[in-house]
């Protein structure tokens, strides 16, 4: 999953949503120099990617999709699963998708939130601006909308190392529109077991 995903599982603990997005800058098995929060965020980051990676109907549509975006439909299905996250958020959170954004983007923002005095570390600028460009562009709380999913993937197209058609991947979302929401029905009730 993306974004909405790894903060939908973090359980509303802002700490620990912060921490879980930093997961995807840490590269290496050895991360116990961080912050214990962080090392959790982390732990929990890698967790979700594992189970998502492994999900036997998360492989099946991985390996359907891959003739239309060859190497990235595995990112393609992050997007699409935030996005029918974001869409059909009231089936799986009593609070709104928009106060729920909020209040993590609130706590984030806060420098001081960002800072572990006593054991030396702060959460480094390019992973500040992230959250702050997360914020700016609203991406969040548009992933609910096709624009939003086109926004995303048109975006990420364009900071992967190689060449990639994820650009078009709003089209075959459309395209696949209903396998894609029952994998994703499937997987969340899965996930949310495994997590809780």
């Amino acid at each position: 999953m993306n974004y909405l995903g790894h903060l939908y599982f973090s359980k509303e603990n802002h700490e620990l949503m912060v921490a879980n997005l930093f997961g995807d800058f840490i590269k290496g098995k050895d991360y116990t120099y961080l912050p214990l929060i962080v090392q959790k965020g982390v732990l929990l980051h890698r967790q979700i990617d594992d189970y998502i990676d492994h999900h036997p109907l998360v492989t099946q549509l991985r390996l359907k999709l891959y003739k239309s975006l060859p190497k990235i439909a595995g990112i393609a299905i992050d997007l699409y699963f935030d996005h029918l996250l974001a869409k059909n958020w009231s089936k799986f959170s009593s609070h709104q998708l928009n106060d729920f954004i909020d209040g993590f983007t609130f706590y984030a923002l806060q420098y001081e939130n960002l800072v572990f005095s006593g054991e030396d570390f702060v959460y480094p600028e390019h992973f500040q601006t992230l959250i702050k460009t997360m914020v700016e562009h609203n991406f969040l709380k548009r992933y609910k909308y096709l624009e939003g999913l086109t926004m995303a993937s048109t975006g990420l197209s364009k900071r992967i190392s190689f060449e990639n058609n994820l650009n078009e991947a709003t089209e075959v979302f459309v395209s696949n529109e209903k396998e894609i929401t029952t994998v994703f029905y499937q997987f969340m009730e899965d996930a949310i077991n495994h997590f809780k």
